[in-house]
């Protein structure tokens, strides 16, 4: 339930247009909906401003539909994340008007209603690092933020990141996506007074470790403004790039 649905429900019992009894069935539904297989947390948005995302990876086509429509049905915005494309027709089917992000993996139906000034910056070190970079892009939209995107600005060429210092800081909040030795996030924190949220990618070559190499270079980053999220995590970082942005403005 959205904190919107939950205020008109309270001016229909205030102006008593609504019965008391009524909205207490309607209330006795919190703060979760038990599918069998899933409690799909009804109370999510309430408390953060943000329904509960579903992550699809490792569930079945089935139960991502089920969960996902659940979601729907309580008016409020529905992402799915890592969707895969065998869990792309069942999902489609139980929320009617949803799109496909397929380079991020992402299914998404509506978005939080946009924060005046909440605007977050993602930039990635290359191409490769494109599907974790959308990911976050998207997220950071749908919890009500505008996007801008930098892609390619990695440090093998740092010219293209300078040619993009002036846009980067009208952003409250950055994202910096980037594999192999992970150095952009260092780079943009040292150029940057803004908040910047690292994300390691698999990307790279054997000694890359699958992302770990850059993820301990985020961590042990010289850089005072720059934190780091999990390998690969681009809706982590997205989401939390939007608490920032929405917090500062």
């Amino acid at each position: 339930m959205s904190p919107q649905r939950l205020r008109a429900l309270l001016r229909r019992v205030r102006s008593g247009r609504l019965p008391v009894a009524q909205a207490l069935e309607e209330l006795a539904a919190l703060p979760f909906r038990d599918l069998g297989f899933a409690k799909v947390d009804r109370h999510r948005a309430l408390r953060q401003g943000f329904p509960e995302v579903v992550f699809a990876q490792g569930k079945s086509p089935e139960q991502v539909a089920s969960i996902a429509r659940a979601i729907s049905e309580d008016g409020g915005p529905v992402l799915v994340t890592r969707l895969s494309e065998v869990q792309l027709g069942p999902l489609r089917a139980a929320v009617p008007g949803g799109r496909h992000h397929a380079p991020a993996r992402l299914f998404l139906k509506g978005r939080a209603r946009p924060v005046r000034g909440a605007r977050v910056a993602i930039l990635s070190a290359g191409t490769s690092d494109e599907p974790v970079a959308e990911e976050a892009a998207w997220t950071a939209w749908a919890a009500g933020c505008q996007v801008d995107r930098h892609y390619d600005v990695g440090v093998a060429g740092l010219h293209r990141l300078l040619a993009r210092r002036s846009a980067i800081e009208r952003a409250r909040a950055l994202v910096v996506v980037a594999g192999m030795e992970g150095a952009l996030a260092s780079v943009v924190g040292g150029l940057s007074r803004r908040p910047v949220i690292a994300v390691p990618t698999s990307v790279g070559y054997g000694t890359s470790l699958g992302g770990v190499t850059a993820l301990l270079g985020m961590l042990n980053s010289c850089a005072s403004n720059v934190v780091a999220v999990n390998v690969d995590n681009g809706f982590g970082a997205g989401y939390f790039a939007s608490l920032v942005a929405r917090r500062s403005s």
